[in-house]
């Protein structure tokens, strides 16, 4: 009897424990929903979904951002704003649709009018997080004219390349950037038009505030095909010279409604915040096209320096449902003391641009009660894999393909290779090239062909396709390391270094050895506690630790502590820097 009652309590207890898991599967922490899709109803039914058409003439100002502007006035738009900036003095902008669509409305007059710009004439555009790249963005839409953005890191050698291979006939940029850009305008014949985003005037540059408060806010969009080119993204590769990566009008206006309606799983409801810098690719895809196909709003926090303690304080007094950020924010945030914050709105936290480590996920999902879902895509691509809502989560993966593409794992033949072998991540081209995928390297014919093989686009990164489809990243192609024998990836390396309580941030890349004819090397940032520590005790420290979470062969030989990495804008490690350091290369 008391066995049977034993049994029973015992019963009661796993039933009250899976009940509480899908409670918590569909309510989170704080009663409000974090994995249960808003615009899908899982995985599978993704691809049915899925299905844009493309029609023969496409503009997103006129298309997308006008219908949401007419069914706001009609009522038939949550009162939700389009966008909503604020900075660390606490100003504010916040604007509806249809009062973005009048003041961008005025920018494409100034681009039509005193710029004397026509329809496909490049922009060069280099502005930090304020409300002007926005406006900008939608202006060249409606002239016609092609974006070409660029971060306020860039230096006068990298602009001037930027500009004698674009042949830009703009450029706007604010203060920062006027002297540098001035150093190099008179090596370009073919800019005609340089206008300033300041309240300042400067000899030469037209002021864009003065000629907006000029020109009329009536303009009529220009008519746009589908496949003309909208804009260019210069991406650097490991070797050459940065390329003109060419984006049609439909491939990110229609194209990264993957990302906004099924990754992002936004509605007009949603405040996104997504932090990504403006000269990169990622900026266009979460911060303009994939919330405004959806009516959601763009949120902006313009910080002059990235504070973790300003991105906290942010997601915790702000109505930001929806964050997206790179792997490295993440690993800062996490060093902070979380407890201290709470974030009553935060429903949904996404990354990209490099994976991101299971370690971080698990803190960050401590602390919020939240998971991070993954996100994998180039400058070339719209979403080409990632985990959705309701996918189970594999640490380490960065989850199965979008419905975008036809995602496989290709030997260098452009070769299936079956699940569970390594080879080259790669997307079918043929017989129908998807519509998402990159117009080309523009005037760059020979290195858009070395991106295909066979029926494939080969995205140059190394990856594994398990038995339940979901993808694993190896590293770059070039990233991946030779040693006495043995393949090993660099983020495997720095999965099991981050483990440790001494590691902040990690890279490992191979280094030259007589006997094994390379090794493995990590460069470490440490935590504050270990900065005071003794080296050659950490070193032997962290290589048992590498020996004992991950295979013996992969521990890192050499050990080299360092303040900080070197990095893309987009917060990528750059391990080539440190590769052709090691290697001596220039």
């Amino acid at each position: 009897m008391i066995k049977s009652l034993h049994s029973q309590t015992l019963e009661v207890k796993r039933k009250l424990g899976r009940y509480l898991i899908s409670k918590y599967l569909c309510y989170g922490l704080h009663g409000y929903t974090t994995l249960a899709p808003n615009n899908f109803q899982d995985y599978e039914s993704l691809k049915k979904l899925y299905n844009p058409e493309v029609p023969k003439y496409f503009n997103f100002a006129k298309d997308v951002l006008d219908t949401w502007t007419e069914n706001e006035k009609s009522g038939k738009k949550s009162p939700n704003p389009a966008f909503w900036w604020v900075n660390d003095r606490e100003d504010e902008v916040k604007w509806s649709f249809e009062e973005m669509g009048h003041h961008a409305r005025k920018v494409a007059n100034v681009l039509c009018g005193p710029c004397n710009l026509q329809k496909g004439d490049r922009v060069l555009l280099i502005l930090p997080r304020v409300p002007e790249w926005w406006l900008v963005n939608v202006a060249c839409m409606r002239t016609g004219t092609v974006l070409i953005p660029g971060t306020s890191q860039l230096t006068a050698k990298d602009i001037l390349h930027r500009l004698h291979t674009s042949k830009a006939k703009c450029v706007i940029t604010d203060d920062s950037m006027a002297p540098v850009l001035d150093s190099v305008a008179p090596n370009c014949s073919f800019l005609k038009a340089k206008v300033l985003v300041s309240q300042q005037n400067r000899h030469g540059w037209m002021n864009l505030g003065e000629l907006s408060r000029m020109v009329s806010s009536d303009h009529e969009c220009v008519k746009t095909k589908s496949d003309e080119p909208m804009t260019i993204f210069f991406t650097s590769g490991t070797t050459g010279t940065p390329k003109m990566t060419e984006h049609s009008h439909c491939s990110f206006g229609i194209g990264l409604t993957v990302n906004g309606r099924y990754w992002l799983d936004l509605t007009e409801r949603d405040v996104l915040w997504n932090t990504s810098d403006t000269g990169w690719a990622k900026s266009a895809w979460s911060s303009v096209f994939a919330p405004w196909i959806q009516g959601a709003c763009v949120f902006v926090h313009h910080m002059p320096r990235f504070q973790t303690t300003t991105v906290l304080k942010t997601l915790s007094h702000y109505p930001v449902s929806t964050f997206c950020t790179a792997p490295t924010t993440y690993r800062m945030l996490v060093q902070d003391d979380l407890s201290r914050y709470q974030f009553q709105n935060l429903k949904h936290c996404l990354s990209a641009g490099e994976p991101i480590n299971p370690e971080v996920m698990e803190k960050w999902k401590t602390y919020t009660g939240l998971d991070i879902y993954e996100g994998y895509g180039q400058t070339e691509t719209v979403l080409i894999a990632g985990t959705f809502k309701g996918m189970k989560i594999k640490h380490g993966s960065f989850g199965k393909p979008s419905p975008a593409y036809d995602v496989q794992v290709v030997d260098d033949a452009g070769k299936a290779v079956p699940s569970g072998t390594e080879g080259n991540l790669a997307i079918r081209v043929k017989p129908q090239r998807p519509f998402s995928l990159f117009t080309g390297y523009t005037d760059d014919p020979e290195r858009t062909a070395q991106c295909f093989r066979g029926d494939f686009y080969l995205t140059g990164d190394r990856g594994v396709m398990d038995e339940e489809g979901y993808l694993w990243f190896v590293g770059r192609s070039d990233d991946v390391i030779l040693s006495a024998g043995y393949r090993i990836g660099p983020f495997e390396v720095e999965n099991a270094l981050i483990e440790h309580a001494a590691v902040a941030e990690s890279a490992v890349v191979s280094s030259p050895d007589p006997v094994r004819g390379e090794v493995v090397k990590a460069f470490v940032v440490l935590t504050p506690a270990y900065k005071s520590k003794d080296r050659d005790q950490l070193t032997v420290e962290l290589q048992k630790h590498v020996k004992k979470v991950t295979a013996p062969y992969k521990y890192p030989r050499k050990i080299e502590f360092v303040e900080q990495l070197p990095k893309t804008v987009s917060g990528k490690i750059r391990r080539v820097e440190l590769r052709n350091r090691e290697w001596g290369r220039h």
